[in-house]
């Protein structure tokens, strides 16, 4: 009886220990020493949320760089069901799945070289999330969306640049560029170059 008394204490106290205390304890550490990761890393543009930094999402319009596909859940990027395709690297679904997106990359970008396509823009990663393309993959869709915008090729380059993340510590991974942080910054420098466009012609938008 002893033993299971002294049992039954030390389950309750750890349950009290790791259960809650702990549990709350880093939480509000977290929320302190670091909102936007505690919550979601969620991106807020005006009053609107339009996603999180973590997490991939389509973008199919010229206008926009295209994320790395996406095999989680039917339509892909379905944060609830993070994902690969599980499928081998001689499976016949597969080979078809990379030869469509190789053939529709080729033809949203002209003039491009099918041998130079970066293999992330044809392959989905493991989570079916990743939020960041590698910078070769953002550099092939430059002249697209740079005459989709009116911008210029170094301004996008630009932007492409300010949204590259580094390897970490300088030596570990691969640099990546975060495609909607970078889809943000492009409305952003389109919004002030199209300001200063209609300002040089001595009028504002819609007047």
């Amino acid at each position: 009886m002893k033993t299971f008394t002294t049992a039954l204490i030390a389950t309750a106290v750890l349950t009290v220990l790791t259960g809650i205390i702990y549990p709350i304890a880093v939480w509000g550490i977290a929320q302190v020493i670091f909102p936007s990761q505690a919550g979601g890393s969620i991106v807020v543009v005006g009053n609107k949320v339009v996603g999180s930094s973590l997490i991939g999402q389509n973008f199919s319009t010229p206008r926009y760089f295209q994320s790395r596909p996406s095999a989680a859940g039917d339509k892909g990027y379905a944060a609830d069901n993070s994902g690969g395709s599980n499928l081998g690297p001689t499976n016949k679904a597969l080979i078809d799945a990379v030869k469509l997106r190789l053939k529709n990359i080729i033809e949203s970008n002209p003039g491009i070289d099918p041998h130079q396509v970066p293999i992330d823009l044809v392959t989905a990663s493991g989570s079916g999330l990743d939020p960041e393309i590698s910078p070769a993959a953002a550099d092939l869709q430059v002249a697209r969306v740079a005459h989709a915008r009116g911008l210029s090729e170094d301004q996008v380059r630009q932007l492409i640049a300010g949204n590259t993340r580094p390897r970490s510590a300088g030596i570990f991974g691969e640099p990546g560029v975060n495609v909607l942080l970078l889809n943000l910054a492009l409305d952003r420098a389109a919004e002030s170059h199209n300001a200063r466009a209609a300002g040089s012609h001595g009028g504002t938008p819609g007047t």
